[in-house]
Parts: structure tokens; C-alpha cells; sequence
């Protein structure tokens, strides 16, 4: 045999044929499977971007929710066996501690509360409800994004006027809008009769959380001082809104030594376990459908490259009697299906993007609040985990690819040839 191959050539003619293949074949069995290929991979890469998109939004919006109505922390009378959204024991407010949490540098801001369950009452409609009493402007804040109509309650101790702000379920079940009057029933410890108290509906919130909307309504913490008279530095607790809500249980863990005597410190992580729990679930949907997608595509290229290889045998033994080594035959196979691979990695990248800014754009796919706690479906396009997907999958799948090239090498020259 002889060989009409030198190094450089050698080096450069893989790529001229794969070049050749693409640019020639036109009609051929192997086009339709190469086609094949290219959409089944670009149908994985689009639904792991949209997947991973979506389920980052829905942990997103879902996370901000809950931390924008309670804060990351709360510190509150240490009761183990109180139920999370029962109300919670008076201590009195302490200015080495608020002094404390001034200091840390993780805290953004805090806010002292208190809770009292009651009675609404509208006409002949009744309604239970947690009020939560606020004292500043401050822990209205992070709550501005709920307010659906109205106004907050205005907070000031010296008011002219009694408000609470009612979730848009409460008013529904209450048949009642903003400006319209109610009675609270203050329920009284020692049995006796309960203290009424008249209030205006000063406007309607919606958090699409169930724990949140069926069971709160917003009010003035002095509010609730004076109905129950309490002494003005009683509350509830301090809910904590951080910096980092990563550090959430670190700044947790620093705190708890410093407290007084008979305090907790809780994480939301801690107060509202069925909602992260379900999150975390998320998670878990994540990587099955990863590790799912992937194995199709891999299969699926594995095996059109397995027919690409099998349909070109006679061209493989031409080359290897031309004197062309075993190494660049099999890059000739690894670059086609790379290339295969690329191009539906490309194709999946920019139909998974353009799928979730046009939900971005629109919010075109709607789901039911009451088991999603959204409306719309949130898309959160992470950039770094994209890359990510596309990089890993065009570097394991070159992997995969070495498996089928190596026929390539077992394809007999003399039995090849020997009938044409």
C-alpha cells in the first residue's frame, strides 16, 4: 500500500471532508437521520434552558413573596410547641437589642410587631383573621408590591381613624371593598364580653399565598396596643429583613447566642416550612429532567452516528488504502457529529431564549394561583447556567462521540473493496 498522505495533510483533510459531506449530501438517508439529530438535541438543549428559566423564576418570585410579607428572621418568645401562625407571646421591646441589630452589618432593616387574633364582622358575614400591628413606614415597604387597590393603614399612633388593610380573599368572603367600615371583636382571655372596635377598610393586599392571604390583615401596632391597653413598649417580636437572604441562617447563628434570656431567633425557612419545602421540590424537578433530556440526546446522537458510520464504510476503506491512518479517519466521524451537535445545541439555545422572553414580554402561559402562588409563570434567565448547559453538553456529547467513532477502525479494507 502505498501512502499519498503526508502530516499536513492529514491534519487538514478531516475537515475538508466533513466540509464536503455537509455541502454534497443532499437527499441521502443519512441527511434525514443527521436532521433528525440536530432537532432532537435542539429539543433537549431548548427544554432544559426553558425548564431551568422557569423554575428559577417560580423560586424567585415565590421566595420574594414570603420574605417581603415576614422578613428573612424573626425574633420572638422561644414557644416550641406553638403553632408558626398562632400568636405569639408579648415581650417587651429592648433597647440593647434593637442596639445590636443596628450594629450588624447583615441587617438591612427591622422592624418591631405584634400579632392578635379577631373576629371581622360584616353585617351577617364573619370572618377570622391573624392583625398584624406595624409601627413604621419602613416595614410597609417590602410590602408594597401586594397592595392590589387602596392604601396602607396608616400607622401613626395619633390617627383620627381606625384602618386595617384586608387581603382581597377576606374582602371577598366579607362582600366589602376599600373605604368600607367593619367591626373587629377583640376575643377576651378572662370570658368576658369582647371589645368592638369600629374600623375602615383602608385597602385590599394579594400575596397569592394562602397562609398569608386567608390569615392576615394589616393594622397599626399602637392600634393594638390601645385596644388591649397594653404597656407601649409591649410586641410581639422583631421581624428582620436582610442584606443577603443567603445569609439567613448564618446571621441566624450569630444572633441566637446574644439574646436575652427566653428569646428565639427563626429563620422564614423555620416559620414557613411548607413553602420552601415545595420549593426545594423544584429542585428536584430540575435534575431529573436534566439528567433525562440529556440521556435522550446522547442516545440519539450516538446513534446517528452509528449510521453515519455504517453508510460510509466503503469511503472509509478508499481512504484507509489510500494510505490515510486510523486517527483521522475517526476525526472525520468525531468532527461530523460534533458538528451535529453544535448545531442543535445553537438551534435549542435560541428557540429555549426565545420561548421564555417572549413569556417575559407577554406572561402568554397562565396557571392557577391558588396551587402555583403566581398567575403568570416567572422566567428568570440565568446567563451563567445557560452557558452551562451549552458548554457541558457540547463537552460530554464529544465524549460519547468517541464510543461510535471507534467502528471506524474495525471496518476491513480487503472486504470493503474486494466486490466493488
Amino acid at each position: 500500500m502505498i501512502c499519498i498522505f503526508n502530516k499536513t495533510s492529514e491534519l487538514n483533510l478531516p475537515f475538508t471532508i466533513v466540509a464536503r459531506i455537509i455541502s454534497t449530501e443532499k437527499k441521502s438517508f443519512s441527511v434525514l437521520i443527521m436532521r433528525i439529530s440536530i432537532a432532537a438535541t435542539a429539543i433537549s438543549i431548548a427544554a432544559m434552558v426553558i425548564a431551568m428559566s422557569f423554575i428559577n423564576g417560580f423560586q424567585q418570585i415565590i421566595a420574594d413573596k414570603v420574605f417581603g410579607f415576614s422578613g428573612h428572621l424573626r425574633i420572638q418568645r422561644f414557644e416550641p410547641v406553638k403553632s408558626t401562625i398562632a400568636e405569639n407571646t408579648l415581650i417587651s421591646r429592648s433597647d440593647s437589642l434593637e442596639q445590636l441589630l443596628k450594629q450588624n452589618t447583615d441587617i438591612l432593616q427591622f422592624s418591631p410587631y405584634a400579632t392578635q387574633s379577631v373576629i371581622l364582622r360584616s353585617g351577617s358575614e364573619l370572618e377570622g383573621v391573624q392583625i398584624k400591628g406595624v409601627q413604621d413606614l419602613a416595614a410597609l415597604t417590602t410590602l408594597s408590591p401586594f397592595l392590589v387597590s387602596g392604601k396602607w393603614p396608616i400607622v401613626d399612633s395619633a390617627a383620627s381613624r381606625l384602618e386595617l388593610a384586608i387581603s382581597s380573599v377576606t374582602a371577598s368572603r366579607l362582600n366589602i371593598g376599600v373605604n368600607d367600615s367593619l367591626y373587629c371583636l377583640f376575643i377576651q382571655e378572662d370570658g368576658t364580653a369582647p371589645r368592638i372596635r369600629k374600623v375602615v377598610v383602608s385597602g385590599l393586599y394579594k400575596t397569592g399565598i394562602d397562609v398569608f392571604d386567608q390569615v392576615y390583615a394589616i393594622g397599626s401596632l399602637s392600634f393594638l396596643q390601645r385596644v388591649n391597653k397594653w404597656d407601649t413598649s409591649l410586641i410581639s417580636g422583631y421581624e428582620i429583613t436582610l442584606k443577603d437572604p443567603k445569609k439567613m441562617d448564618q446571621t441566624s447563628e450569630a444572633l441566637f447566642p446574644l439574646l436575652p434570656s427566653g428569646l428565639t431567633v427563626l429563620t422564614l425557612r423555620e416559620l414557613s416550612p411548607e413553602i420552601f419545602d415545595w420549593l426545594g421540590l423544584q429542585d428536584t424537578n430540575r435534575y431529573i429532567l436534566i439528567i433525562v433530556m440529556s440521556i435522550v440526546a446522547l442516545i440519539n446522537l450516538i446513534t446517528c452516528l452509528i449510521i453515519l458510520v455504517l453508510e460510509r464504510t466503503h469511503m472509509i476503506a478508499v481512504l484507509k488504502a489510500l494510505g490515510m491512518k486510523e486517527s483521522p479517519v475517526q476525526q472525520i466521524f468525531l468532527l461530523y457529529g460534533s458538528w451535529i451537535n453544535a448545531l442543535g445545541i445553537g438551534l435549542g439555545l435560541l428557540v429555549g431564549l426565545g420561548i421564555c422572553l417572549l413569556q417575559q414580554w407577554t406572561g402568554f402561559i397562565q396557571l392557577n394561583e391558588e396551587s402555583y402562588y403566581v398567575s403568570t409563570a416567572p422566567v428568570m434567565i440565568d446567563p451563567v447556567q445557560v452557558m452551562l448547559i451549552c458548554v457541558c453538553s457540547l463537552v460530554v456529547s464529544f465524549l460519547f462521540l468517541l464510543v461510535p467513532s471507534l467502528i471506524s477502525r474495525k471496518i476491513s479494507v480487503s472486504r470493503q473493496l474486494q466486490f466493488r
